[in-house]
């Protein structure tokens, strides 16, 4: 008796665990794609070859991650689903031990942008996990389908058919829920207001300089501001400069100050801004910065005041209101 009770709160546990963390990773798998790409990187695994992959790779994991969760609860082929669980634990096992010991991408990204644990909490949190899945191993045969053989498999391909949607829909246009603090209704200057307790600010690398000035409190003090957001013009999908022109000729027809944003160097902005004709000229801003504020490259963000009022993919700028 008791066996099967633990089993049952360990299934549970571990299922809404990874249904959880997939979610709020499935929401903004770009995000989770650039966190890969640091793994990848020289001075992590040194796999810089595997880069170009980091989104295929980043949606293959956050697919398989939920729907193993989602499988658990119903009770879904319960034997392959323990086993899978417990290998991609112990893939992620090793990489935040990798990370902790030696400090390596500080934030692992395990629950995306939503939880911020330590390197080391996420390890201990992965040891409990590890051992759970553990015991749900041994006790394989306590683990039953809540629901009639084919209500079960509805249930699972149902939800893999409406996470892939959700996935198409995020990567076409932007997240669905924004954990960061460059969030619609977020305001930047509070943002970078130092904690109580000593801690850096939430917005702690945010700025807009040209050449010879910074304009970040200018800019964050105006009432009607749009910046158009390309964090590296070499990777920017130039399909979308010509609705940004139509966007930014609009916002400037209706008072606002308008400028780009980018990391890029200045004079391949203006081979790109004579190009297409864009009626701003280029700031510069941290391009990790620039790919947290907005999953769009280009993308486009509204201020009033330094508040976030809105923020768009490029392919949506026709629905930009001014």
């Amino acid at each position: 008796m008791i066996p099967k009770l633990i089993t049952h709160i360990f299934r549970f546990f571990v299922g809404a665990v990874f249904v959880f963390s997939g979610f709020v990773k499935l929401v903004d798998p770009i995000g989770s794609a650039y966190k890969f790409e640091e793994y990848f990187g020289a001075d992590v695994l040194n796999l810089e070859f595997l880069i170009p992959y980091a989104l295929p790779f980043s949606i293959l994991l956050i697919i398989a991650e939920i729907m193993l969760g989602v499988m658990l609860l119903v009770g879904f082929k319960p034997k392959f689903t323990v086993r899978s669980l417990f290998a991609l634990t112990l893939v992620f096992l090793f990489l935040t031990w990798y990370s902790a010991y030696y400090n390596k991408v500080t934030d692992c990204g395990c629950f995306g942008d939503a939880v911020k644990l330590s390197t080391w909490g996420t390890f201990y949190k992965n040891v409990v996990l590890i051992a759970m899945i553990g015991f749900l191993l041994v006790q394989l045969k306590n683990i039953k389908s809540l629901f009639s053989e084919t209500t079960t498999k509805a249930i699972t391909y149902v939800s893999l058919f409406g996470f892939l949607y959700i996935t198409y829909h995020v990567l076409t246009h932007l997240p669905i829920i924004d954990f960061r603090p460059y969030a619609v209704g977020k305001n930047i200057k509070e943002g970078m207001e130092y904690l109580d307790n000593g801690e850096l600010p939430l917005v702690h690398d945010f700025s807009l300089e040209s050449e010879n000035t910074d304009l970040t409190e200018e800019l964050l003090s105006k009432e009607k501001v749009l910046l158009v957001i390309v964090y590296d013009i070499d990777k920017a999908d130039e399909k979308g400069f010509a609705s940004v022109k139509k966007t930014a000729d609009k916002a400037i027809a209706n008072g606002y100050t308008v400028y780009g944003v980018s990391s890029s160097y200045i004079d391949d902005l203006v081979l790109v801004q004579n190009k297409y004709n864009l009626p701003f000229s280029f700031l510069f801003c941290d391009g990790t910065t620039l790919k947290t504020i907005i999953r769009a490259n280009p993308g486009i963000v509204k201020l009033q005041k330094g508040t976030v009022v809105g923020k768009w993919n490029w392919i949506d700028s026709d629905e930009i209101k001014f």
